[in-house]
């Protein structure tokens, strides 16, 4: 990267101060900067004139700032946090608490300038930088779904919406441009742009966090806190809070690419009852119900469902809920295509017409590999145009109708640079916030029909995505390392303001089918997601790998459910206040540096302390933080602050109780309807000496038709299990 092209901005004149905001004149360029929150601020750079796509959901609550003049610039004061900024060169450090939070570059090359542009601007590529100074051992974790190192500290993350193929690349499906670090601070950019972040990378500055936007308008907020959790609460208060999730949705999806057949289809349904699997969700992938040619438009294919309400009725006699998969994109030989683009639906090109998507299909780099059918040339809906987005919303309806209760809201991460919106944006403003409003109208199509049991199973999104629940990371490879990445990326999803997230269980792809030691392990794991699925090519059903695996996952699923009411507890937490359920360790204890090391080990909730087995032969090297710590399994005590080195057996993953706290189970069902409110937890198991064993679960925990099941129980028919004395 060459960063002497960048314009390096210098002078600061103050032009006007009104109430909470400031305009300056930065080297010719307007520069405004803003008070939001205490604790919050935010500087733009440039003539802002860009499409707004509803990326911010407040507005600021500081009615004035302080300025006072410095020798060589301003500084300025609201509440607890001080923003100081000088000119000449320009320069910015951040305060909170009568502490520096944050400073502009401080590595200087040799021959005597910044190695990167403390603010500049590259007119020609129109681009924006801005850098800031990193100590040596300060982490930074955050920016989207990634699937390698937490601490992004030594890498440079592209915050840019990418069908990533797997799990094995910085390349991710879910991006946001928020990081943060335990320091205290964090910076998020207000933007549909590609954003590169250089976190202390080596070839650009080990020393530097360097943020170049791939547009002339530099829009940061920058945020401090004394706690992880109060810079995830600053994100989510400035971009929108997950809403609570329907409880159905927290048991077993089943799911496979795909079932072919009706008869496929419910054979798998028919032999989950059977064989005693507890689920609650059965998914129609792509090719399960859509004609391949034609798709998509909502239409069951006519060959192998003629009548599809008679089958989704036959599996909502099961007691299950009906997932059908999506694509925003409209096949040429689709019936309502030619319509569809004479209204002007559909993304154009350079030259006005409609931008036909035609997908690579050669040997090396499709995406559809030998076994998933390639799919034909198609228009792009154009979600900027309000008559497709009222359509396409409103078109789940008849999918309702039938008896579908759920969306798989897939490849959201389409669009072609050189596409040309209907608000005028070209796709490269458009790309990374496309999944945004794609996911917005199924969920708002959802929330019409379902109201407060809305959700949506998405799997690309961008600044925001929490507001529409929930998302899953898309297609690992069915490998030991394809698991710990899955794990990490949904622990960094977590830590990005996005409290819910599902893998798929057992891995999506492979040379080879998942050997049953790697499936079962996976199940483990996933059992202590916030969401939970299986799926992949080929069986994912446990009864595909054999008698002794089949009995052992049957135990996980059904202990799963017994999990219920304690993550519904969790949910709640979670739209309250923006923590997720699967919490990393740097989240949950951000003091311990130690802590921060074990990147595959999370808390689930506040309670559990989940240790994944990662490797075939079962050892797991485990940290546990102060405090005391109880072996869920064989209720062994451990003193906190010490390292394990486990072998665990194949029935079982280390899971730790925390001291202190109370895990509430229900009985064992074989769906979310078969709960009671009445009978919702059977037994408590109480971690040490627990002074208010329900309050986990006792605040907020709800049936579909919105009940509070914490008052309705008489809590002397349950069981208490206690751990320790």
């Amino acid at each position: 990267m060459d960063f002497t092209r960048f314009e390096r901005l210098q002078g600061l004149t103050l032009l006007a101060h009104q109430g909470h905001c400031l305009d300056f004149d930065c080297d010719g360029q307007p520069l405004r900067v803003e008070a939001w929150r205490n604790g919050m601020v935010r500087l733009r750079l440039g003539h802002d004139q860009r499409a707004d796509y509803g990326l911010l959901m407040s507005q600021p609550e500081v009615a004035e700032v302080t300025l006072q003049p410095l020798a060589q610039g301003y500084c300025l004061r609201w509440g607890h946090s001080e923003l100081r900024l000088e000119s000449h060169p320009f320069r910015l450090s951040w305060w909170f608490a009568g502490r520096c939070l944050l400073t502009s570059v401080t590595d200087e090359h040799f021959r005597g300038w910044p190695r990167l542009p403390n603010l500049g601007r590259d007119e020609q590529a129109g681009q924006s930088m801005l850098a800031l100074a990193l100590e040596s051992e300060t982490p930074v974790y955050g920016l989207g779904e990634k699937f390698g190192a937490l601490n992004k500290r030594g890498q440079l993350i592209t915050s840019y919406v990418e069908d990533a193929l797997g799990v094995n690349t910085e390349l991710a499906y879910k991006n946001i441009p928020f990081a943060w670090s335990p320091e205290g601070w964090g910076l998020f950019v207000h933007t549909s742009a590609t954003v590169q972040h250089g976190v202390g990378y080596g070839p650009w500055s080990h020393r530097s966090y360097g943020l170049l936007v791939d547009e002339p308008v530099l829009d940061v907020f920058l945020f401090a806190g004394a706690q992880p959790l109060q810079l995830l609460q600053h994100y989510t208060w400035l971009t929108g809070t997950a809403p609570t999730v329907p409880l159905w949705s927290l048991g077993v999806w089943v799911s496979r690419a795909y079932y072919r057949t009706e008869e496929e289809i419910m054979e798998a349904a028919q032999e989950l009852r059977q064989r005693r699997f507890p689920v609650d969700v059965i998914t129609f992938d792509g090719r399960a119900w859509q004609d391949t040619p034609t798709r998509y438009n909502f239409e069951w294919d006519p060959s192998r469902y003629p009548d599809p309400a008679r089958v989704v009725g036959q599996l909502k006699a099961l007691d299950f809920r009906v997932c059908c998969w999506e694509y925003p994109l409209v096949s040429v030989n689709n019936r309502d295509f030619a319509e569809m683009e004479a209204k002007g639906w559909f993304l154009k090109n350079q030259q006005g017409e409609t931008y036909r998507y035609a997908w690579d299909t050669s040997a090396k780099t499709s995406p559809f590999g030998k076994v998933l059918t390639p799919l034909p040339v198609s228009g792009m809906l154009d979600f900027t145009h309000p008559e497709a987005y009222a359509y396409w919303r409103d078109k789940h309806q008849e999918l309702f109708d039938v008896g579908v209760d759920v969306m798989k809201v897939d490849f959201g991460e389409q669009v072609p640079m050189d596409a040309v919106a209907y608000n005028g944006d070209s796709g490269r403003q458009l790309h990374n916030v496309y999944p945004l409003l794609y996911n917005r109208s199924v969920y708002e199509a959802s929330a019409e029909r379902y109201g407060d049991q809305a959700c949506v199973w998405a799997r690309a999104s961008w600044t925001g995505s929490q507001r529409y629940p929930l998302q899953w990371g898309g297609d690992p490879q069915s490998d030991w390392e394809g698991l710990a990445a899955s794990i990490r990326g949904g622990l960094s999803w977590g830590m990005s303001g996005a409290p819910y997230h599902a893998t798929d269980v057992g891995g999506f792809y492979g040379q080879e089918q998942p050997s049953g030691e790697l499936y079962l392990r996976w199940v483990q794991a996933g059992i202590f997601a916030s969401h939970f699925r299986i799926h992949g090519i080929g069986p994912r059903e446990p009864w595909a790998f054999g008698e002794q695996i089949e009995a052992l996952a049957r135990q996980q699923f059904e202990f799963r459910y017994r999990l219920l009411p304690y993550l519904m507890g969790c949910v709640e937490q979670a739209a309250a206040s923006g923590i997720p359920v699967m919490r990393a360790m740097a989240l949950a204890f951000p003091d311990d540096r130690l802590a921060r090391g074990f990147e595959t080990q999370f808390m689930c909730g506040p309670s559990l302390l989940v240790a994944p087995v990662i490797r075939a032969d079962g050892w797991v090297e485990v940290w546990l933080p102060e405090g005391e710590w109880y072996h869920l399994w064989t209720g062994e005590r451990y003193q906190g602050q010490q390292f394990l080195r486990l072998q665990a057996p194949l029935a079982q993953i280390p899971v730790f109780g925390r001291a202190g706290h109370a895990l509430p189970l229900g009985p064992v069902v074989q769906h979310s309807g078969e709960i009671k409110a009445e009978a919702l937890v059977n037994e408590l198991w109480c971690f040490g000496e627990v002074s208010e064993p329900v309050c986990v679960w006792q605040q907020a925990i709800r049936l579909q038709d919105g009940q509070w099941l914490a008052e309705q129980q008489d809590l002397s028919q349950i069981s208490l299990r206690q751990f320790g004395g």
